[in-house]
């Protein structure tokens, strides 16, 4: 079997190590291509569009390989969400109308930004719930080697979800994040690489070293292959500052040893854009968040980081105004 990892997020060009298994991945995409896609060439522009309803089937055909770990399935403009037994329906239906709301934004029955939604659909980009954390081990393990070498030659790009953390009672909504970065990582920085890339000098990244007080970036990938200080930690190891202290006039100051440049601009996305939707400013949910960001309202992303509240809420680029809260419901005619 081959030793492609699973993801628990979707990062930019290059490798990640995060969480079960040492998660690797890959992400290399031609963005001329994907810009000169017609939307006209995605045939699942109206597969919940057509209907408010999220209907969870059996796989299709095409996907049957997948049985063995997979046994139920959603599609979502032409994205999928692939589950598990386990998975509870609820938490399934959830994490469809999330992202239905998310790409759908003005709930119009059509995607609010048909470029990015082809950059998606064009790599098979998909959603992989499990019911548990602890789940995801055994699902690797029992993934056939199809799957393995489609993750390999990135005929498919997937973000993990797990059901526990989806629409928690009295915790935040983990499918709010989960699903946006895969969004944001095989959308949006592919279709704009120079404005949302992953990359150093995209105008996103620009903007983010900024926020963080500096440019913070590995030397090699095998600098975040280390979920605890190493050699390396005095000089700045992986994409953190030397020691992992920023500097105090800092306002995004996430510091997992793990996450590299790329996932530092994933991160930095899904807290700016999520801020400006109001899912952070509950009193609460902004001390608990403080450690890794500080501007947790629009108000405040405005005044601290005006540059980033701008892009983000530029509107050629269509970007969700509305934060998702599951229930994806088109106008009555």
């Amino acid at each position: 079997m081959s030793n492609t990892p699973w993801m628990l997020i979707v990062v930019g060009s290059s490798t990640l190590v995060i969480l079960i298994v040492s998660i690797v991945i890959a992400i290399a995409l031609s963005s001329s291509h994907l810009n000169s896609a017609s939307t006209d060439t995605n045939p699942h522009l109206n597969s919940i569009g057509t209907s408010p309803a999220v209907d969870i089937e059996e796989l299709p055909t095409e996907w049957d390989f997948l049985s063995e770990v997979f046994s139920k399935y959603v599609n979502v403009f032409g994205v999928h969400i692939f589950a598990t037994t386990d998975t509870p329906n609820s938490k399934v239906a959830h994490a469809s109308h999330v992202l239905a709301q998310y790409l759908d934004n003005n709930a119009d029955g059509m995607p609010d930004n048909p470029a990015v939604l082809n950059a998606m659909t064009q790599v098979n980009a998909s959603i992989i719930m499990v019911a548990e954390e602890n789940d995801m081990e055994s699902i690797f393990r029992k993934a056939p080697e199809r799957l393995h070498q489609m993750l390999d030659d990135g005929q498919l790009r997937a973000a993990v979800l797990y059901g526990e953390e989806t629409n928690p009672h009295n915790r935040f909504d983990g499918s709010l994040e989960e699903v946006l970065h895969l969004i944001s990582s095989v959308g949006y920085a592919q279709v704009y690489p120079d404005v949302f890339g992953e990359h150093t000098d995209s105008t996103i990244a620009r903007h983010m070293d900024n926020a963080r007080g500096g440019h913070f970036e590995e030397h090699r990938e095998s600098d975040c292959y280390d979920d605890e200080p190493n050699k390396t930690w005095g000089s700045g190891q992986c994409a953190l500052p030397p020691n992992g202290e920023y500097p105090e006039d800092a306002w995004y100051t996430y510091d997992d040893p793990t996450c590299n440049y790329s996932c530092m601009v994933t991160e930095y996305f899904y807290w700016g854009l999520t801020s400006l939707m109001g899912a952070q400013s509950d009193n609460q949910r902004c001390a608990n968040i403080s450690w890794e960001w500080t501007p947790c309202t629009a108000k405040l992303v405005n005044s601290m980081d005006p540059e980033l509240y701008d892009l983000l809420t530029d509107p050629q680029y269509s970007l969700p105004r509305i934060l998702p809260d599951g229930n994806y419901a088109l106008p009555m005619p």
